[in-house]
């Protein structure tokens, strides 16, 4: 008796063509919901990569086939229990996450020189961000502070409009103390990291050095910008097909 083809198939398939791992946006725009009897499709698409052995999670927001497990691990090199190895792609995936999300929104987005040529998944963060060089908005000493955030998203008049800094074992200090020099600009500020890392945000921010900067930034978790970057990803492939 032939298998009846299920809707964890068409999401299998849509992994096994992407080299068996995928974004929840990736999933969201390529997944074949036609025949699907749901009015909630991509939250479908969640629940059963959440529940189904088939899968398994290699960060928030980014899956993979179980069978394709020491493929797609050994493809971003990641090995358990090497902590470098783990950090720097976390890193790198966050900063293409950030990245994506800026394109999506139009608005220009900037990589520093050092992390050009890491990857996002499959692509340079060099080759999805909208900026080669950062444009002279200010000062040059504070142009040259705003050259080391990690993802910087700039509107049409070349200012900026959010800096992001990844933190996912470094000392936050270091960015807080970034985010002081660049405070004058009417720009958001985020810490992103784990979950686990909130309270730690909270203790540096209390501190009386960093009240000026204290109502401009904000903690943003891997989970709250993986799901930014999936709903994201949803509003802009509906406005793609309008």
């Amino acid at each position: 008796m032939e298998k009846r083809h299920t809707q964890i198939d068409d999401i299998i398939e849509a992994m096994q063509k992407n080299g068996g791992y995928a974004t929840l946006a990736y999933l969201n725009q390529n997944v074949d919901t036609s025949t699907w009897k749901t009015k909630t499709p991509f939250e479908s698409i969640r629940c059963y990569l959440q529940r189904n052995k088939d899968f398994f999670r290699i960060q928030p927001g980014l899956w993979a086939l179980e069978d394709y497990r020491d493929t797609v691990l050994e493809k971003f090199a990641i090995k358990e229990n090497e902590k470098e190895q783990i950090e720097t792609f976390t890193h790198s995936y966050y900063q293409g996450l950030i990245t994506e999300i800026g394109n999506m929104k139009r608005l220009l987005t900037y990589t520093p020189p050092q992390d050009k040529n890491r990857m996002f998944l499959d692509k340079k963060l060099g080759d999805i961000s909208t900026m080669k060089e950062m444009p002279e908005f200010t000062y040059e000493k504070i142009v040259k502070r705003a050259r080391t955030i990690d993802t910087v998203w700039f509107n049409e008049r070349n200012l900026p409009n959010a800096f992001y800094e990844v933190e996912h074992s470094t000392n936050i200090i270091n960015s807080l103390n970034k985010f002081f020099e660049l405070q004058d600009f009417r720009a958001g500020f985020y810490i992103v990291a784990d979950t686990k890392r909130r309270k730690e945000f909270d203790d540096k921010m209390s501190q009386s050095i960093y009240n000026p900067i204290k109502p401009l930034v904000r903690f943003l978790d891997y989970e709250s910008l993986s799901n930014q970057h999936s709903k994201m990803s949803e509003l802009y492939n509906s406005l793609m097909i309008l």
